[in-house]
């Protein structure tokens, strides 16, 4: 579905703050694939977000879509088939706009008048949609979502992403912001909503628990290299001691994030 071919990106190329964020990255991302992406701070997953969501463009490389080149295809073309949910439960909904017409944006896109097209059939179709939640959303279609607390709106946000049937869904650590028990939740949705709407997944993860736990396949960044890509039962030998030797045996060093060995 998605392949990267050497991709390296260097932020303020020829001066003294020049940093090569990812460095002669290759990576396929398959249909049906649930990918984690765990790696300390500074190894170059957000960046690596960016490049496939089209926020930012190579340095060199390229990058394809159904063998198709979109190395410099802009976000907004890109946004068609790749969705995102970001750490900030915020960013991914209207807060000042109804549940409805949040609603309305994400499946009936294109449409100029939200308020003529929402009838009673499609508010019907978002009350058994949001009844899946289980957070009694369905009954407050009228209220704004700046009323939501983070954990409902992340949810409405992963929920919504589903609706909209993107090719491929990026998610950027989207439970970090929320309290253990949202979290969990919110984890429990993404699998759900994977495997019932078949969506193509990398989630970015700081708790290796989490990244050996979910999904088919398992990438390791470090330095904006990929230094660890295991799938199948490979992975699902790995435990969390496994992946600290592992990159103890890559890197020949240990692994000096406080945030990765105690999540």
């Amino acid at each position: 579905m998605i392949e990267l071919q050497k991709v390296t990106k260097v932020f303020n190329p020829g001066t003294p703050n020049e940093n090569v964020a990812v460095r002669n990255l290759s990576l396929n991302i398959d249909s049906g694939d649930f990918i984690t992406v765990i790696g300390s701070n500074g190894s170059g997953k957000t960046t690596l977000f960016n490049l496939i969501g089209g926020s930012y463009q190579p340095t060199r490389g390229s990058i394809f879509a159904h063998n198709k080149d979109v190395t410099r295809e802009p976000e907004y073309k890109r946004s068609c088939y790749i969705g995102r949910i970001f750490q900030d439960p915020l960013l991914g909904t209207a807060g000042n706009m109804s549940l409805e017409h949040n609603m309305m944006i994400c499946t009936y896109k294109g449409m100029k008048s939200l308020k003529k097209n929402l009838n009673a059939k499609r508010r019907a179709y978002f009350r058994e949609r949001l009844s899946d939640l289980n957070m009694g959303l369905e009954d407050r279609l009228k209220d704004n979502v700046g009323l939501l607390s983070g954990g409902q709106r992340q949810a409405l946000t992963l929920l919504m992403m589903a609706l909209s049937e993107p090719e491929l869904i990026l998610l950027d650590e989207h439970t970090a912001a929320l309290d253990p028990h949202n979290a969990e939740m919110v984890l429990n949705l993404t699998t759900r909503f994977v495997n019932e709407y078949n969506l193509t997944t990398v989630m970015i993860t700081h708790n290796m628990h989490q990244a050996l736990q979910y999904g088919n396949r398992l990438i390791m960044m470090d330095k904006g290299e990929i230094i660890l890509n295991v799938s199948g039962e490979e992975k699902k030998k790995l435990t969390v001691n496994g992946l600290i030797e592992r990159f103890r045996k890559i890197r020949h060093q240990d692994i000096d994030n406080d945030e990765l060995l105690l999540s």
